[in-house]
């Protein structure tokens, strides 16, 4: 694992403007909200130079309870190398306010190399060697579908789905996609990806406490490196991230109803598609809605066009009993809402164009050490999953952004499960709202 901070330096453009680190950022803009001074007049009785005594002396305010000042310290960047799936779906649930990317399973290593080592993971001593066989197994089933379905789709060019007038380029790329996409499901959750992720420091903070408050090693071990990176730029507000008790019960909370539902579901089946879609319209007997549903969506050239109230304030909570964690990953960094799971394996997703059959014996040895695991009470756990385990996922938000996240995981380009996945739940969102038909565009999914 490797953390490094990333520091902005302004663009050329720039050079003529007043230049502020993250912290001395924070404790200007705090003084401006106090003063009925402009920026000028502050940023002028500020020691650029030696801004310490200006921060200490604002940022104090912190400690008080406003915790609003941490957030003006801009988007500070940091690029989290080597760390598992687990830790960065973990990341992107705890840091619901950044922007960030990870690393495309269509371009991650996939072989036993690119693990963590077991005791990285808190994978019990007994246990290492299982785990790691089982890990390469796994890939090596990855491997042989992946080629399997490449040549497929080479001989039945069809499948693929390909443009009209695509270059030779596009087609192969395209081909290689359909292969991957499909054999992911034997990808293990431990697989070593990349993350880069901005957020202030008041929510980097959050993210470093929460982290450091979980039972995994791995996440602990994070928290000290990203905080040991964050000091460099925000010295005095990183100070509130360290392990806090809050944190450190609900973690136990949720790792026990996470054991309880594990076991008690614990399944390599496959689980037919259930969708639960609440909708809530209501609004204050003082302010009700005078807009009409079509009137907030019919003026949008596309899905990033702004929507009305009636959208807006309309509340839509969804659920899946049957996420994969290979769609997991993405679904769960629309940061609007909340979001929930308790990451188990109640059954196993194989697309249909692979069959189960010859993969039995694999998915019952890895449902077998999930087992044991479960029934030590080990968080890791979660290290012996691999994407293809299916999982109940939840997502509590507004009607704007849950049209938002349906027309883009339906639309050109989106993975073919994402748009079953959200075509379902649509289908459930226009029985509760018929008049949304004509408004909300669903997709096709093409070209993958």
């Amino acid at each position: 694992m490797r953390i490094t901070g990333l520091a902005l330096v302004p663009p050329p453009t720039a050079a003529e403007l007043p230049k502020v680190t993250p912290e001395l950022l924070a404790s200007v803009l705090a003084r401006y909200s106090r003063s009925n001074q402009g920026i000028g007049a502050i940023l002028s009785k500020v020691d650029l130079a030696n801004p310490d005594a200006s921060i200490d002396r604002i940022l104090n305010f912190v400690d008080y309870g406003h915790a609003s000042i941490g957030g003006l310290t801009g988007g500070l960047a940091v690029a989290l190398d080597d760390v598992s799936m687990w830790l960065a779906y973990k990341v992107f649930e705890i840091a619901q306010m950044a922007d960030g990317q990870e690393s495309s399973t269509r371009y991650i290593t996939m072989d036993a190399s690119n693990l963590p080592t077991a005791a990285e993971l808190g994978i019990p001593d007994d246990l290492a060697q299982r785990w790691s066989a089982l890990m390469a197994k796994a890939f090596a089933v990855y491997h042989a579908e992946y080629a399997r379905l490449d040549a497929l789709a080479t001989a039945k060019p069809e499948l693929v789905r390909v443009p009209a007038n695509a270059k030779p380029a596009v087609v192969t790329r395209l081909r290689k996609n359909y292969a991957l996409d499909r054999a992911r499901y034997f990808i293990p959750l431990a697989t070593r990806t990349n993350v880069g992720l901005v957020q202030t420091s008041r929510m980097w903070a959050v993210t470093v406490k929460h982290l450091d408050s979980l039972p995994h090693p791995e996440a602990r071990a994070a928290a000290k490196l990203i905080r040991d990176e964050l000091l460099k730029q925000s010295p005095r507000l990183m100070r509130h991230s360290f392990a806090e008790k809050s944190y450190q019960e609900q973690a136990a909370q949720e790792l026990r109803t996470s054991l309880e539902l594990g076991l008690a579901r614990l399944s390599t089946a496959q689980l037919r598609d259930e969708v639960w879609v609440k909708v809530d319209r209501d609004t204050p007997p003082w302010l009700p809605e005078r807009q009409p549903f079509s009137e907030s969506l019919r003026h949008r050239a596309n899905r990033y066009g702004q929507q009305g109230t009636a959208t807006r304030r309309m509340r839509v909570s969804f659920a899946w009993n049957n996420m994969a964690l290979a769609e997991l990953r993405d679904l769960n960094r629309h940061r609007t809402g909340n979001r929930y799971t308790p990451l188990i394996q109640a059954g196993f997703y194989l697309p249909p164009e692979i069959p189960a059959a010859p993969h039995a014996t694999l998915l019952e040895e890895q449902a077998a050490l999930t087992r044991e695991l479960m029934q030590r009470g080990s968080p890791a756990y979660v290290y012996s999953l691999l994407l293809g385990a299916q999982t109940p996922f939840e997502h509590g938000t507004h009607a704007d952004k849950f049209i938002y996240e349906a027309e883009l995981r339906t639309g050109m380009g989106a993975h073919f499960r994402y748009a079953e996945h959200l075509s379902a739940v649509l289908y459930e969102f226009f029985r509760q709202v018929p008049e949304a038909r004509d408004w909300v565009v669903e997709g096709t999914a093409e070209p993958e």
